[in-house]
């Protein structure tokens, strides 16, 4: 499913209005009633109080406060704001809601009573809000989330970014969110996500031209999808036909980051993996692989990288490998840098690039850019801000999460899926995917190189680097919703989603 922005969907009303001829009382009258079927489905009793702003939103909301009321509900509406400051389409719904009987007052203020027994309808602010609320609202947002009542917002809660997730002030806190057309970006987004609760994309008429655009370019992971791109596997073949992976990784203390990248490589599918590693560390090496292989690496004596490993590996990789992981446990060191951006530089073969791969790269953007095939990182937003430089901190990453995995993969020419919640994966064309799939129990040690190993496994497979970013996150995320049904999210291990990723690929060739 495609995901808009403000000033897209914006766009869209717009279009729809103008150009098809839609009458906007008509599409007022099908979000409205949207939201009233969607309470009338969710809540509990007969008391129902309705909260409007003064714009489209605030019309939304009164055209549902009409329906519940005709329906039988007892039902009250108020305005924190003036009569005379209503929009003109919100206007004209506060006139019919008179005429029909519903109760509206306008006051700034909420009190308990107002809160006692009633399910909330929140339609204040909608998607176009961009400034930060104070005073009054502030006050008002709070009543309603101190309040304890079930509350449903319509199109956003109001108070969140519609482009960023960001509360803007304050905001309210809704269970139930009823949106239009299609979802949108801060649906999806931190802290907004949390504010949201159970979403509901209703479909009020919108054309499928508007809606299905082909440069509307931010999109969910879902799992229809991802089940297409799911590589499928001939009945006559081989090994040799799921891709080579030459997994570059570890250092002294830091063997098992090499260990799950290349278990997790053979979960998906690969059909062989050599672990590249540091030769003081092969007997450590040898005594925990089974089905993965080891090429011997030159070091520095003290179990990291020596730079002569470089041509060892770009030698080894155009005759046999299919694809590069880079960086988990690897250290980062003077040889380190040299390694991978000889890699970047060099390498015939996808690199995929994570962990102390990232933190090695120096004059990031400069470097990425001249690599001769394609390229994917896999930061998380700590070594993203690395990564931009210029004094960025992982929260500015975290606050512009999406703007940043797109900018940066436009100008590094490179893959980038930025991990975090949710992670997002963008394209140097500007493509973006947000991934649905994943649980707070994945934020645990390893976690991050086991999505390195899924990811280069699809590449291997011959996968396009997109769509390998793309599946990898969101089976990753599946196999740890899998495992987390097991094991629960607090006694989740990075190890638990690899053995868990035959369950996710069942539920994918299922579908």
């Amino acid at each position: 499913m495609k995901v808009a922005t403000a000033s897209r969907m914006k766009e869209i009303d717009r279009a729809a209005i103008e150009d098809y001829g839609i009458p906007a009382v008509v599409l007022m009258e099908r979000a409205g009633l949207a939201v009233a079927k969607k309470t009338q489905e969710v809540l509990s009793g007969k008391k129902v109080l309705v909260v409007c702003g003064s714009g489209n939103n605030g019309g939304d909301g009164l055209v549902a406060a009409r329906n519940l009321h005709n329906w039988g509900y007892h039902v009250r509406v108020v305005l924190p704001s003036r009569a005379d400051s209503l929009g003109a389409d919100c206007r004209a719904q506060y006139l019919i809601a008179k005429k029909t009987g519903v109760p509206v007052e306008f006051r700034k203020s909420l009190i308990a009573s107002d809160f006692h027994g009633a399910f909330i309808i929140d339609a204040i602010f909608g998607t176009g809000l961009s400034r930060h609320v104070s005073g009054d609202l502030v006050r008002l947002f709070r009543s309603v989330n101190d309040s304890g009542a079930p509350v449903l917002s319509v199109d956003i809660p109001s108070g969140i970014s519609s482009d960023t997730g960001e509360i803007l002030g304050e905001a309210v806190r809704a269970d139930y969110t009823v949106t239009f057309g299609l979802p949108k970006i801060g649906h999806f987004l931190y802290p907004g996500a949390a504010c949201s609760g159970h979403l509901t994309v209703e479909d009020i008429g919108f054309p499928a031209k508007l809606i299905q655009a082909s440069d509307i370019r931010t999109e969910l992971t879902d799992p229809q999808r991802m089940s297409v791109i799911l590589p499928e596997r001939n009945r006559n073949s081989y090994k040799g036909d799921y891709g080579h992976v030459f997994v570059l990784a570890g250092s002294r203390g830091r063997t098992g980051a090499a260990l799950m990248t290349a278990r997790a490589c053979l979960r998906t599918g690969s059909g062989l993996v050599t672990l590249g590693v540091p030769e003081t560390l092969v007997d450590i090496f040898q005594g925990r692989v089974t089905e993965e292989m080891t090429l011997p690496l030159p070091d520095k004596g003290d179990g990291t990288l020596d730079e002569k490993a470089l041509e060892i590996i770009l030698n080894f990789c155009a005759e046999k490998a299919d694809v590069i992981a880079a960086g988990p446990g690897i250290g980062v060191s003077s040889d380190t840098e040299k390694i991978i951006s000889g890699l970047v530089k060099s390498s015939a073969v996808t690199l995929v690039i994570d962990a102390d791969g990232l933190n090695s790269l120096k004059q990031s953007v400069r470097t990425l850019g001249s690599a001769k095939a394609p390229v994917i990182i896999t930061p998380h937003p700590g070594e993203m801000a690395r990564l931009l430089a210029g004094g960025a901190t992982a929260v500015d990453v975290e606050r512009e999460r999406i703007n940043t995995a797109l900018s940066y993969s436009k100008d590094a020419g490179v893959y980038v899926a930025l991990k975090g919640v949710p992670t997002v994966i963008a394209s140097p064309e500007g493509d973006l995917f947000i991934n649905t799939s994943g649980n707070p129990g994945m934020a645990t040690a390893g976690s991050g190189d086991v999505l390195t190993g899924i990811i280069s496994s699809f590449a291997g497979q011959g996968i396009t680097p997109l769509d390998s970013a793309v599946l990898g996150a969101y089976l990753h995320g599946l196999a740890g919703d899998a495992a987390a049904k097991v094991m629960g999210e607090n006694s989740l291990m990075a190890s638990d989603i690899i053995e868990a990723l035959p369950d996710a690929f069942h539920y994918l060739k299922s579908l």
